[in-house]
């Protein structure tokens, strides 16, 4: 007999809120790729989203690990 999963978050407020701050400065212009921030300007929501995910995996967020 299988075992469902119970529902829950799957990221936390803090990822949330990296999240938010990235998509602000992206919509800015200010938000930058690379190691520093020394690589180009971030032109894509998708990239936003992973450059914060990033942020919040370093900071200790509940983010779920990378795949691949």
């Amino acid at each position: 007999m299988a075992t469902k999963k119970r529902g829950g978050r799957k990221y936390g407020k803090a990822a949330s809120k990296r999240v938010e701050s990235a998509m602000k400065r992206l919509k800015k212009g200010t938000l930058r790729s690379g190691k520093g921030g020394k690589g180009g300007k971030v032109k894509s929501r998708e990239q936003a989203i992973a450059i914060a995910l990033s942020e919040a995996r370093k900071k200790g967020a509940k983010v779920p690990r990378k795949r691949g």
